[in-house]
């Protein structure tokens, strides 16, 4: 039943609002008839609604998200790090956590002008498709990265890295350089520049990145911002060595 729940919840992507029944069976492989009545219980607690002829996530969804402790400490000690970021760039600023082969966005800063972007709050993207994922796959250790590509590289935007030749050369530069970049990965006409925050011993905790259209983003002057501001959240994290991240 858990497994059928969680795969109601990851049908949803960032682009999606509503869903209706049938959506849902394709997307998830269950039958409709399955999807009706796990809907059903699902709208009675709260944890989707009913939006026209589909259903959308729920308001307790958001409530359980607000109250998880880890992304709510990285919120706290990088927020301030992020609002600088954004203001000196005028980009939009994610900070985002690996979590097996994806990544998960903690917080969004928004910034105008800037694309409509496949990220939202809560929201995952495949790790290899994204700078932040590439950020922190580069930092950890080598068996999480060789999970990821040997689970298979399916194109995300127009410039996705699928050959897993060019993805191991693509980490390896970004751990000698320490800024990742991504041109079109995720989502047509996309880039960014995006860094690990790191632990004291090193160990990727979360990325932070700034992203914006391909023709107005510098992503080499951008980077350099991104770096920065994730050092200085990776020092605030070391000063509070009774938070667990």
């Amino acid at each position: 039943m858990v497994g059928r729940v969680a795969a109601i919840f990851d049908a949803f992507t960032a682009r999606d609002d509503t869903l209706g029944v049938s959506e849902l069976a394709r997307r998830t492989g269950l039958a409709k008839s399955t999807i009706s009545r796990i809907v059903q219980e699902l709208v009675a607690y709260k944890f989707l609604e009913r939006s026209g002829t589909g259903v959308r996530l729920g308001l307790r969804l958001f409530e359980l998200g607000e109250s998880a402790t880890r992304p709510r400490d990285l919120r706290k000690i990088a927020i301030a790090s992020m609002s600088d970021l954004r203001a000196a760039v005028n980009h939009t600023i994610h900070l985002a956590v690996l979590e097996r082969s994806e990544v998960v966005y903690i917080e969004i800063l928004p910034a105008r002008g800037t694309p409509p972007l496949p990220s939202r709050i809560g929201g995952r993207m495949p790790a290899y498709a994204t700078g932040v994922g590439k950020a922190l796959l580069a930092w950890s250790d080598p068996e999480v990265a060789e999970e990821v590509i040997e689970g298979g590289l399916v194109a995300v935007g127009p410039n996705t890295i699928t050959d897993p030749v060019r993805l191991r050369r693509e980490l390896a530069r970004i751990r000698a350089n320490g800024i990742a970049y991504e041109r079109e990965e995720s989502a047509p006409g996309v880039t960014c520049a995006a860094t690990a925050i790191r632990g004291a011993n090193g160990e990727p905790i979360a990325a932070l990145s700034a992203a914006g259209w391909v023709k107005n983003l510098d992503v080499r002057r951008v980077g350099l911002a991104v770096q920065t501001a994730a050092q200085t959240v990776s020092r605030l994290i070391a000063r509070r060595p009774g938070m667990h991240f």
